[in-house]
């Protein structure tokens, strides 16, 4: 079985969405070449995910991601690139023997599906070779239901 980082797969998408540029005679359209800016660089992310249970912040350059078995959570920094529907992020989670952690946060509305609120975007965690799924929402930009479920 082969398994891909997030890395690679937005890098080789990003290649393949440049060769196409030059395939058409008509030049590409505004948003292959316009990179997402739905989320402010200084807004707060806020991504939460079920089975197993995780939550992440993403501020200013730097990533807290906590578990159940990891209640105090690891921070660290991440690097962010905007694509052209959505952002991703990736930095090294310390403590874990070096493992990449790469994210992509897509709008989109998300259900965690164990409690009444509605996410604006969907999250995508990449840990080594391990995905979880999940929601987001940034502090600009909040779920609706209530806040305690």
């Amino acid at each position: 079985m082969i398994i891909f980082s997030l890395r690679t797969i937005l890098s080789a998408f990003g290649a393949l969405t440049l060769a196409g540029c030059g395939a058409s005679g008509g030049g590409p359209d505004a948003r292959e070449t316009t990179a997402y800016d739905g989320i402010a660089s200084g807004e707060a992310i806020l991504l939460s995910g079920t089975e197993p249970f995780w939550n992440a912040r993403i501020e200013e350059g730097t990533m807290r991601y906590t578990t159940m078995e990891d209640q105090e959570g690891r921070e660290f920094p991440v690097e962010r690139f905007a694509g052209n529907n959505g952002l991703s992020f990736s930095g090294t989670i310390p403590g874990e023997g070096g493992k990449s952690i790469d994210v992509a946060v897509t709008p989109g509305e998300c259900s965690d599906r164990m409690s009444d609120r509605t996410y604006p975007f969907v999250a995508t965690v990449v840990i080594g070779s391990e995905t979880r799924s999940g929601c987001a929402y940034t502090d600009r930009q909040p779920f609706s239901g209530p806040d305690r479920p």
